[in-house]
C-alpha cells in the first residue's frame, strides 16, 4: 500500500481526530521505528512506532465493508509479535472513549486502560471526546 492508498483507507475510518494524510503516512514510513502491517487483500492495516522498551499502536484502520471478520484482531496479534521481536515488552495506544467496537476489540487482545485524557479528540460535531489511554505488557 502506497501513503495514499493508506490515506484513503484511513478516511473511510476516522474523522475524529482528522484522518491522516498521504504526506503523515510517508513521513511515519520514513522512520527507522515505525513499521506498517497490511492484513491480507489490504483491507485493513496497523501502523506501530517502537522505541524499546516500548511499542505505541499509532493506528490501526479496517475498510468498513470488510470489519467483524477478524483483520483486525490478526493485525493486532501481529503487531505484538513484531513489536516484541524488536525489543518491545510494553503494547500501548490512545482510543476514543466512545468508540465501542475499537474499545470491544482491545479489551478481547487483552488490553487495560490505564488513564484517561479528557476531551483530547475534537470531533468536527459535537463534543471533545476523551481519550483512552491502553496498555498491554507484551514481554
Amino acid at each position: 500500500m502506497t501513503p495514499a492508498d493508506l490515506a484513503r483507507l484511513h478516511a473511510l475510518c476516522f474523522t475524529a481526530p482528522p484522518p491522516w494524510n498521504a504526506a503523515s503516512f510517508s513521513e511515519l514510513l520514513s522512520s527507522p521505528h515505525v513499521f506498517l502491517l497490511i492484513a491480507p487483500g489490504a483491507h485493513a492495516f496497523a501502523l506501530v512506532r517502537v522505541v524499546a522498551p516500548e511499542a505505541e499502536l499509532l493506528t490501526l484502520a479496517t475498510d468498513p465493508a470488510a470489519r467483524r471478520q477478524g483483520l483486525a484482531s490478526g493485525l493486532v496479534a501481529r503487531v505484538e509479535a513484531e513489536a516484541r521481536s524488536r525489543g518491545a515488552e510494553t503494547l500501548f495506544l490512545e482510543v476514543a472513549e466512545d468508540n465501542t467496537p475499537a474499545r470491544a476489540l482491545y479489551s478481547l487482545c487483552g488490553f487495560t486502560c490505564t488513564g484517561r485524557r479528557p476531551g483530547y479528540y475534537r470531533p468536527p460535531e459535537g463534543q471533545p471526546v476523551a481519550a483512552l489511554l491502553l496498555c498491554k505488557s507484551i514481554g
